[in-house]
């Protein structure tokens, strides 16, 4: 299976990016999406190509939470202050965590959550100063809902920004474009895992661990659908700006 461990070589681009890179890019009030460089991971021996992306929102006391953390630039990191200050980290996955360390250094005074389990299946430290649950702590509560989706390799803390009607996931949906992978064999190789837009959705691999919880899952995604999110922000691939719910019964009919 999957092990998500950034590669100590140079990255090659196999993916057109998203530019410009770490700098804030508006979604909706308050609410914006960072792009970061590609990176590498390891995938039963394959040191595998992927974009990077993470999420920004600002609070109303004006504290930034961040979901998935992308690599820490001074360039960022000035951005980031002009934008407010950071209160929030948030490893929202099993896999989704390298970079937590590094903004917590910068930002000592940042509060760090993690799904639970994350501590012991990390190959680098984290900082964790409280597990995620299926309800939200005091730090975003009635601001940002949140339920736990767990698998048997994956466990992901799904987000609801109430204000912007934003839907924030991490792995569970994956949507990248063909034109935007410069190599054609790689393009094949996401095709086959499902995982290319317009038919974006959690790779057929990642399905298949979810087997034994999918009446958890579907109970999960059906509070998803209840929330009605007119757009889905993802970690890799394009978003969805509009027409979040339908969009959202799409990429989980394998467990509806």
């Amino acid at each position: 299976m999957r092990r998500y461990l950034p590669s100590r070589r140079p990255v090659s681009e196999v993916f057109e990016p998203y530019g410009p890179l770490d700098t804030l890019k508006p979604i909706d009030q308050d609410v914006w999406i960072v792009d970061g460089p590609e990176i590498r991971f390891n995938y039963f021996g394959l040191s595998l190509p992927f974009p990077t992306r993470m999420t920004v929102i600002r609070l109303p006391d004006r504290g930034l939470w961040i979901h998935s953390p992308i690599a820490l630039s001074e360039a960022l990191a000035h951005r980031i202050v002009e934008a407010g200050e950071v209160s929030s980290l948030v490893a929202p996955n099993t896999l989704h965590y390298w970079w937590v360390a590094d903004w917590k250094s910068k930002f000592p005074d940042a509060k760090v959550f993690a799904v639970p389990g994350l501590e012991e299946r990390a190959k680098r430290y984290v900082p964790v100063d409280e597990a995620l649950r299926d309800s939200p702590p005091q730090n975003w509560a009635g601001l940002i809902d949140q339920i736990l989706v767990r698998g048997d390799v994956l466990t992901e803390a799904v987000f609801f920004h109430r204000n912007s009607r934003s839907l924030v996931l991490t792995d569970l949906i994956e949507n990248f474009e063909p034109r935007r992978i410069r190599k054609p064999a790689y393009r094949l190789f996401l095709r086959l895992f499902g995982v290319t837009d317009p038919d974006g959705k959690a790779p057929f691999d990642m399905q298949l661990t979810f087997w034994r919880h999918r009446k958890a899952l579907r109970a999960a995604v059906e509070q998803m659908l209840a929330w009605n999110p007119e757009r889905i922000i993802i970690a890799h691939g394009r978003i969805y700006e509009r027409d979040g719910t339908p969009e959202l019964r799409r990429a989980f009919r394998w467990v509806l």
